[in-house]
C-alpha cells in the first residue's frame, strides 16, 4: 500500500474526507443491513423497523450504500449486489466478520490526537469496550490468518519439526494449517485464559483437538515448557516494547530444542521507519491501542535473536505486508 507523494488540493481533500465512505460501510455492517436484506428486496422503512432505527436516517444511509456500489435500488426497493451478498451477509462462508473489529479500531483511532499528546493509549480511560469485542477481534485475526497460513506453511521447513508452540495464537489458524499439512507435528497454543475458550471452538471446527494442547496465561509471565522445534510469534512482537520482546525471544530460545526455529511474522520496518506504509500506520494503531506496542526494524529484531544466543537469522518476504524473520538455534 503506497500513497502518491505528489498531492494536489483536491487529493488532500479527498484523503481527509475518505473516512466518510468508511463510516458508511462500517455503520451498515454494525446495523447488519446487508444481513437483513439477504435474498430480499425491501423498502428502507421496512429495514428501519427491523433494525430499530429512524426511518429517514436509514433511507439516507441506504442511498449512500447504493452510491458506493454495495446496494442496488429499483422502484424504491433495495437489495444487495453480488459483492455485498457474498462478503457482508452474516453466516455466509465468506462473511467478512473481521470488519466488526474495524469498528472497534474506529473508536481507538478517534483518540489518535490525545494519544499523540499523551504518548500512549487513552482508550480505556474514555470508552468501555463492547462485550463481544474479543470474539470480533479473534474472528478478524482468523479471517486474515487462515489465508496467509497456507502460503507461509510453504515457506517454512518442517522436516525436523515434531512439536510447535503458537504464542498468542488466538484462533490457532496458523497451527491448524501447519498441522494439516504436516501429519507428524503436534501443536501447543498459548493465549490468555479469556481467549483459550474461543481458541478451542476453532480447534473443534478443524477436528484437530487430539493433536493440540492449550496453555492459558500471559506469554510474558507464564512457563512455556521445553522441547519445541518451532515457536511461532505471529503478529505478537508489535504488541510489546523493545525490552519485552528482547526478554520474550530469550524465553523462546530457552524452550527450543537444538536446531529449533523461532518464527517472527510481523511488519518489518526500514531503518528510518518511514516504510512500509502499512507498518508506519500500524505503529500508530499500537499507539492508540496498547501501552507500549510498536513496529520494529529488522536490525532491532536481529538484536533480540543475538541477545538470545541465536546468530543464524533468515528473512523471507511475503506479499501480505508483514514479513518473516527466522532465528535458528545452534
Amino acid at each position: 500500500m503506497q500513497i502518491n507523494e505528489v498531492f494536489t488540493p483536491d487529493s488532500i481533500r479527498n484523503l481527509a474526507n475518505s473516512f466518510q465512505q468508511s463510516r458508511v460501510l462500517l455503520t451498515a455492517i454494525e446495523l447488519e443491513i446487508f444481513t437483513v436484506l439477504d435474498k430480499h428486496m425491501m423498502h428502507s422503512d421496512d429495514v428501519a423497523k427491523l433494525i430499530n432505527c429512524n426511518e429517514r436516517a436509514v433511507n439516507r444511509l441506504m442511498n449512500a450504500l447504493v452510491a458506493l456500489g454495495f446496494l442496488r435500488k429499483v422502484h424504491g426497493k433495495y437489495y444487495n449486489n453480488e459483492t455485498a451478498a457474498k462478503y457482508l451477509v452474516k453466516g455466509k462462508p465468506d462473511y467478512m466478520g473481521n470488519l466488526h473489529h474495524t469498528n472497534h479500531l474506529w473508536d481507538l483511532w478517534s483518540m489518535l490526537t490525545e494519544s499523540v499528546k499523551s504518548g500512549g493509549s487513552v482508550f480505556q480511560k474514555t470508552i468501555s469496550r463492547k462485550e463481544d469485542w474479543r470474539e470480533n477481534f479473534i474472528a478478524a485475526m482468523h479471517y486474515r490468518a487462515q489465508r496467509e497460513a497456507k502460503i507461509i506453511s510453504l515457506m517454512l521447513d518442517f522436516s525436523n519439526v515434531n512439536k510447535m508452540l503458537d504464542i498468542g495464537g488466538g484462533s490457532g489458524a496458523f497451527t491448524y494449517e501447519f498441522l494439516s499439512t504436516n501429519e507428524n507435528v503436534k501443536g501447543v497454543i498459548l493465549d490468555l485464559p479469556e481467549i483459550i475458550p474461543i481458541t478451542k471452538k476453532y480447534a473443534a471446527k478443524y477436528e484437530l483437538t487430539k493433536r493440540v494442547e492449550f496453555i492459558e496465561g500471559d506469554y510474558l509471565d507464564c512457563s512455556f515448557g521445553k522441547g519445541y522445534d518451532l515457536i511461532l510469534l505471529s503478529a505478537i512482537v508489535h504488541i510489546n516494547s523493545f525490552e519485552q520482546n528482547k526478554e520474550l525471544i530469550t524465553k523462546c530460545a530457552e524452550s527450543l530444542n537444538p536446531g529449533g526455529q523461532i518464527i517472527i511474522r510481523d511488519f518489518i520496518m526500514n531503518d528510518d521507519r518511514t516504510g512500509p506504509l502499512g507498518g508506519a500506520l500500524f505503529s500508530l494503531n499500537m499507539l492508540v491501542g496498547t501501552e507500549c506496542g510498536d513496529t520494529y526494524t529488522e536490525n532491532e529484531m536481529r538484536d533480540w535473536f543475538i541477545n538470545a544466543g541465536i546468530n543464524k537469522v533468515i528473512r523471507k518476504d511475503t506479499s501480505f505486508g508483514s514479513n518473516i524473520l527466522i532465528g535458528i538455534k545452534n
